[in-house]
């Protein structure tokens, strides 16, 4: 476990501003403490720092994990972000996509948004934004990226794609021995 280099601190914070924008700064200094960022076998992982001091007392190859995992560095040096970093970017999200209820499970089973499916979405989002994904009822489940700004998606056909898929709630059970 050791803190993050400049480059891969920049490429973190890089990948988080497509979905929370400047809001990042309020990650890291929240009301109930400090937070920090440190990387531990190629994750990310977000951990406040009192815990962090503690979790100094366990030998590198016995620990698992500290915190909550963000994401992980591929073998080409890129950023991924992993759906447990969900419940932190849901709240700072400057743009975002509701579900209805028929595209919901779709979206779960890892598909596009249709437009079919789409029920609201932020005013003036751009292309190729990053978007949270929140089921009608305000629950975020998941991320993408949208296919369209927010005025082509009023003149999209009800079949056309809207938002990639990157991530939903139901990698949990799908890819559940390799988010840890």
């Amino acid at each position: 476990m050791r803190p993050l280099t400049e480059e891969e601190t920049q490429i973190v914070f890089e990948k988080l501003a497509k979905y929370i924008g400047d809001n990042i700064k309020l990650l890291i200094d929240r009301p109930d403490g400090n937070y920090c960022f440190r990387l531990h076998e190629d994750r990310v992982y977000y951990v406040s720092e009192e815990t962090m001091r503690k979790a100094t007392n366990v030998a590198r190859e016995n620990l698992i994990s500290i915190g909550t995992c963000i994401g992980k560095f591929t073998k080409t040096r890129k950023f991924r972000l992993h759906i447990t970093a969900l419940d932190f970017m849901a709240p700072y999200a400057k743009y975002k996509i509701w579900v209805k209820p028929a595209g919901e499970q779709s979206f779960l089973y890892g598909n596009h948004i249709l437009k079919s499916g789409l029920g609201r979405i932020t005013e003036n989002t751009p292309q190729y934004q990053g978007v949270i994904v929140y089921s009608m009822n305000d629950l975020p489940l998941g991320f993408g990226a949208t296919s369209r700004s927010t005025q082509d998606c009023r003149r999209a056909n009800p079949t056309d794609i809207i938002c990639f898929h990157q991530a939903d709630v139901g990698e949990y059970l799908r890819s559940e021995d390799t988010l840890t």
